[in-house]
């Protein structure tokens, strides 16, 4: 059974994350983090699912979320990511990284670190910068923003370990890691770049480009088991598919979505499926499982009242050298959305995602 729940929450979700749960473990994910955007008082907070992990995997999901603990948060939540299970690193528009402590004993959430203005304009210290992503391996952070400017954080450390000022003279939309020592951003001239943290200096070991048309790119994730294939999206809703190994252009280009892509992730232990969401109010399942033998329908389901598939063939899945026999599913799981879906995060067989609608929405997927 596959089945979606949405909780109105009276404030508009610019971040949703799973808690991570053990790799090891057969437990369902069962808490997330919200952060919030364009607000009076903008939160961070913290929502038990209200037990679906518990079920079977021939049952829906009927549940309610409660909210368990929020704090205030200084600016948009502009990112977010889980450093460990009790602690949470977001992203604020004030240009500010801050680490957040759960406490479950009690349900309560403090503050235990803040870089103030991390991110800011050259020459003026006093000027913020929107810290626009942040991505975490523990004790690791690092922080990119619309200041062209990366940062290396330590969770135990109230000192910058390394700031490299002039890394991008665009704005820096997004960063994950490739590899412990790797990382990769993607910025507002459409360009994905490589950085080696253990190289001194400011530039990338690799530049990599969509078109000449500098669309600007505004999400990137990292296949999980394939750390050289990497999936962006950006200003004009194209997925790019890349392999960063061999060529500086996308292997793929996909026509996605009508208006910006926010985000982009692939399922972390399901890499065949992909998800995206976007300003068109469209979130999309991309399904390279399985072998479909039917025309295309394209893409026109948001008018629908139930969920929408198409069918589209790609020049590579993800970087199949056979593209006559891979073809990918497309399913539109808010079909009747119109306001932009800002984040989605995805683990296990449960899918979270957060709008503009101020609404949360959690939908069950069963994976091949």
């Amino acid at each position: 059974m596959e089945g979606m729940f949405a909780k109105f929450v009276s404030q508009k979700i610019s971040k949703t994350r799973w808690r991570p749960v053990s790799a090891s473990s057969l437990q369902q994910p069962d808490v997330f983090a919200t952060g919030s955007w364009d607000n009076e008082e903008n939160k961070l907070s913290i929502w038990s699912t209200g037990g679906f992990g518990a079920l079977n995997t021939e049952e829906d999901y009927q549940g309610d979320f409660k909210l368990l603990c929020d704090i205030r948060h200084n600016g948009d939540v502009l990112d977010m990511q889980f450093l460990d299970k009790d602690r949470i690193v977001t992203a604020s528009s004030s240009g500010s990284v801050t680490i957040f402590r759960h406490h479950q004993n009690n349900q309560t959430l403090s503050e235990k670190q803040r870089w103030v203005q991390a991110h800011h304009h050259v020459g003026s210290k006093g000027i913020a910068a929107p810290c626009t992503s942040v991505v975490c391996s523990n004790p690791e952070i690092v922080s990119v923003g619309e200041d062209g400017r990366i940062n290396l954080f330590r969770a135990d450390s109230k000192e910058v370990v390394r700031i490299i000022d002039d890394a991008d003279s665009s704005a820096m939309h997004a960063v994950t890691f490739l590899r412990t020592t790797e990382i990769l951003t993607v910025n507002s001239f459409g360009q994905l770049k490589m950085w080696d943290l253990r190289q001194q200096g400011n530039d990338p070991t690799q530049i990599f480009s969509v078109t000449g048309d500098r669309i600007p790119l505004h999400c990137v994730d990292r296949h999980p088991s394939q750390q050289h294939i990497v999936a962006t999206g950006g200003q004009d809703g194209m997925l790019c598919i890349w392999d960063v190994r061999q060529s500086r252009m996308p292997i793929s280009l996909l026509n996605a979505h009508e208006a910006k892509m926010w985000e982009i992730h692939f399922h972390p232990s399901k890499p065949d499926h992909l998800f995206t969401c976007s300003e068109d109010g469209s979130l999309w399942h991309w399904d390279a499982s399985t072998e479909i033998i039917e025309k295309p329908s394209f893409l026109g389901g948001r008018n629908t009242s139930h969920m929408s598939r198409s069918t589209i063939t790609p020049s590579n899945t993800w970087l199949s050298s056979d593209p006559t026999k891979s073809h990918l599913e497309i399913t539109d799981l808010l079909p009747n959305s119109t306001l932009s879906v800002n984040s989605l995060d995805v683990l296990g067989e449960f899918l979270v995602c957060g709008t503009d609608a101020e609404n949360i929405c959690v939908t069950r997927r069963h994976f091949s």
